[in-house]
């Protein structure tokens, strides 16, 4: 053990030779992280799902900076720490002490010299120690100290290497080490989060962009992450800040849909709050509800990542609790399976309709391991295959926080999978989990390609609203394939900007194309667009200088207006009043064949005190979205305009969630200031 340690402090030392002597280190106290987990049992999976059972012996100390690890010297299984929920941390998220790497070279000299000297393990010193920072190693941590190391767990827990426990720990601590600790250590310890670069829209002119053309998109997990964000007490990555799912988190008052058609549509035009002098229109979609007498039978796999990443209070037992909830809805005709992954992938639940099954099931499952999303996918759709019900509804419920690290690792392999695996008729609902490291760029991907929706669950209360609340619009897919393309006037306007939606856009073609994917509605689902348009006649905003007139081109008519008529309008030779055309394509949902509605809109050019309490909420939430992301399309909005929008739009709320986002545009005021 010895010579272990003394190799671990001689990598360390060579590679903080390398290093910037700025680079900046961080110490924690171990006493204050999550207490080992018990060891994750899965009898009927075979000895992969078992974790190793526990050493005492002293483990090698690993010592990195954020972008790479010494390596860790392996003179036993027994010594190679597990995951745990301890994240990797930026610099400038790195809390007092600091070290410096200068220093710590020299710390670590002096550290080799005691450990030369060493003929025996020597009593623990202070619990404090340097903690292993290195996305690469999915939260594993070890620590180091000057003196021996001692009290390592191996198998699904963390290790601590280089202290001793605190036997005089309060036991209380351990076993109340709830959500609200886990999160702080994560914050404080930084992530290896990943979200997408977006690019807000930019305004098109209408006579070079008369169309414009996007999937629908009823995700709502950016809503949930900003407000983990904003209640931890800092801003939201810009790119995790979606204003389409922040929007779309929120239910509004659309009419039930008439006839035959699976949703109702509806549009509104009034002034832009933020710029005044442009016009904005909100297009609102509504699911038709289904009553629970009117539910499919449904056959769902619970697709569990039980990896160590998963092992927080804010992860697998948040998993399992709102699991719970979903199986308290079903009825005698629904079934489950559930499969779960980690280094392998294996079955706990056949297919079965007995709930006290379902409940047991979810009772053993513990975290530990590696995580290979691309075998318990397989898995999952072959058991949803398998039991494959005609007519209902055949639904992969994904729980993650989609650090998947062996295996097919690939996003883009673990999207091209999903895709083939969403041929078959089965459809996936992705929810994420924890902080630290989840991978929000590949969820996202995965529900889109999948037929299904994302939504992010950071509390019980969320499950609720998820998995309780809104079952129907999560599980019971009405409509597939569901596109929007909006025909705008020329005669009318001049150009046009898309809020959000800025990974749904899809060329103007594939909206007649039936072979091209797009987004999914569930029962009772309301889905909102908004678009800020600029009138017929004004200056489009960040418009490009004019260029010279072209020479050897054919120059444009100087006729009246009133004669170029059929060229701005080219169905009419009188300009048409109208703003614009909404088409809307859906299929239905085990079918192939796409059906088309239109809706033309109108400009009565109602002030916003007439607008609706609805479009005024949709507004207010846009514009907190675009302050979060600092958009250059905000206009005039600030934190305050943008409260007064959002007071204006609460309305009745009665299940409280409108007064949630007001306490939260309250709080980003706050920290932005």
């Amino acid at each position: 053990a010895i010579q272990a340690e003394k190799e671990a402090v001689r990598k360390a030392l060579a590679f903080h030779d390398n290093l910037n002597p700025e680079t900046v280190f961080m110490s924690i106290d171990p006493t204050e992280m999550a207490p080992p987990a018990p060891a994750p049992s899965f009898p009927e999976l075979g000895a992969q799902f078992s974790p190793s059972a526990p050493a005492s012996v002293p483990a090698p100390a690993i010592v990195s900076n954020m972008d790479g690890v010494a390596e860790m010297p392996t003179p036993t299984a027994a010594l190679q720490p597990q995951a745990s929920s301890v994240r990797p941390v930026s610099v400038a998220q790195a809390p007092s002490p600091q070290v410096a790497a200068g220093a710590k070279v020299a710390e670590l000299r002096k550290a080799l010299t005691d450990v030369d000297s060493l003929t025996a393990p020597p009593p623990p010193r202070s619990p404090t120690a340097v903690t292993a920072l290195n996305p690469e190693m999915a939260g594993r941590i070890a620590g180091f100290t000057q003196g021996g190391a001692k009290g390592v767990t191996a198998g699904a827990a963390f290790s601590v290497a280089g202290a001793a426990p605190d036997e005089g720990l309060d036991a209380r601590r351990r076993s109340e080490f709830k959500d609200e600790r886990s999160g702080e250590i994560a914050s404080r310890l930084g992530n290896t989060e990943a979200y997408d670069a977006i690019t807000d829209n930019a305004f098109l002119p209408v006579k070079d962009n008369p169309l414009s053309t996007l999937s629908i998109d009823v995700d709502t997990a950016s809503y949930a992450i900003v407000r983990r964000f904003l209640t931890r007490g800092s801003l939201p990555p810009k790119g995790a800040v979606r204003i389409e799912e922040m929007l779309n988190y929120f239910s509004y008052d659309y009419p039930q849909p008439s006839g035959d058609a699976p949703f109702s549509a509806t549009m509104e035009v009034a002034a832009c709050p933020w710029t005044p002098e442009h016009r904005l229109v909100r297009i609102g979609l509504k699911g038709r509800d289904l009553a629970r007498s009117e539910r499919p039978a449904a056959n769902l796999v619970f697709l569990i990542d039980v990896s160590g990443s998963m092992q927080p209070q804010n992860k697998l037992p948040l998993v399992k609790e709102s699991l719970r909830l979903l199986i308290d809805q079903l009825d005698d005709r629904d079934q489950v399976a559930i499969a779960v992954y980690a280094g392998a992938s294996g079955t706990v639940l056949e297919p079965t309709r007995d709930k006290s099954a379902m409940r047991a099931a979810l009772d053993r499952l513990g975290a530990g391991g590696s995580t290979n999303g691309a075998g318990g996918i397989q898995l999952a759709y072959e058991l949803a295959t398998k039991s494959f019900i005609k007519g209902g509804t055949n639904r992969v419920i994904l729980a993650t926080d989609g650090d998947f690290n062996v295996g097919v690792t690939n996003q883009s392999d673990l999207v091209d999978l999903i895709e083939k695996k969403a041929k078959s008729g089965v459809f996936l609902s992705v929810l994420g989990f924890g902080m630290g490291n989840l991978k929000d760029s590949t969820l996202e991907k995965l529900a889109d390609k999948g037929n299904g929706n994302y939504g992010y669950i950071d509390t019980l209360r969320e499950a609720k609203k998820t998995l309780v609340e809104q079952m129907n619009g999560t599980l019971y897919t009405i409509a597939k394939d569901v596109k929007i393309q909006v025909e705008f006037n020329p005669a009318q306007a001049s150009a046009y900007r898309l809020i959000g939606y800025e990974n749904r856009l899809l060329a103007k073609e594939d909206f007649n194309d039936d072979k091209k994917d797009a987004g999914e509605i569930g029962a009772g689902h309301t889905v909102t667009a908004l678009y800020e348009i600029v009138l017929a006649g004004a200056a489009m905003p960040g418009a490009a200088p004019a260029v010279d007139e072209l020479k050897y081109s054919v120059k444009p008519s100087r006729a009246p207006a009133a004669e170029q008529s059929a060229i701005r309008n080219p169905q009419s030779a009188i300009p048409s009043p109208e703003l614009l055309t909404l088409k809307l394509r859906y299929k239905k949902p085990d079918g192939d064949v796409s059906t088309k509605l239109e809706f033309p809109l109108t400009d009565r050019g109602e002030t916003w005190e007439k607008s609706s309490r609805d479009f005024r909420w949709a507004a207010g939430v846009a514009s907190f979205g675009m302050l979060l992301r600092d958009s250059p399309h905000k206009g005039r909005s600030t934190w305050d305009s943008t409260l007064e929008l959002a007071h204006e739009g609460k309305g009745d709320d009665t299940a409280g969630y409108r007064a949630e986002c007001i306490e939260l545009i309250e709080k980003a005021r706050a920290i932005a200031r």
